[in-house]
């Protein structure tokens, strides 16, 4: 009797160790963490507003990149992920990034936030209020149409220093992203 009540308990150590064991594979999925996504909020924001932001230049000594973007845009729905990295690659070297939505108002609380949340989206995200969005668009720059996505690079001062119009490679953007950061930015294009 001594001896099967040892055994009985190394039993249960390793049916508990065991366990645990496959229990740890549920708590994930294709190898990465289930972590709760940060949550995301998406504040509403008219022109004058907007172009407060976008003319900080004297307030800040940090550049910024502005992309405009909806979830009904396929390819800006395929450059976010590289946008992400981006921001996480260069946040913390000095580049502020901003994503501007022109979907619909209704879905400032559904749509968008879930999207950005699957995105892993950590930059401060705001979908345009407007009652004509061809306003806003012509004060962001008088050569854009509006087509979505739309990237703008613009350095301490506020000034556009890259601007692009579709989805942008990200190889690209980064080498501007980099000049600007190293100063080499002069003039805009």
């Amino acid at each position: 009797m001594t001896i099967a009540r040892p055994l009985v308990l190394v039993a249960i150590s390793l049916s508990i160790l065991l366990l645990t064991a496959f229990a740890a594979p549920a708590q994930s999925r294709n190898g990465k963490s289930r972590a709760a996504k940060p949550s995301v909020v998406v504040h509403e924001i008219d022109a004058a507003s907007l172009k407060s932001i976008l003319e900080r230049g004297s307030k800040s000594s940090r550049p910024l990149l502005v992309n405009y973007w909806a979830t009904w845009c396929d390819p800006c729905r395929e450059e976010f992920p590289d946008l992400v990295r981006l921001d996480k690659q260069f946040r913390p070297k000095g580049l502020d990034m901003i994503a501007v939505s022109l979907d619909d108002l209704a879905d400032i609380k559904t749509g968008v936030p879930k999207f950005l949340r699957e995105m892993g989206a950590t930059m401060p995200a705001y979908l345009l209020n407007t009652a004509d969005p061809d306003d806003v668009i012509k004060a962001v720059d008088p050569q854009w149409s509006g087509a979505l996505p739309a990237t703008f690079l613009y350095n301490e001062e506020g000034k556009v220093v890259f601007k692009h119009f579709g989805r942008i490679k990200p190889l690209v953007l980064r080498a501007e992203i980099e000049k600007i950061l190293r100063g080499d930015v002069v003039m805009s294009r």
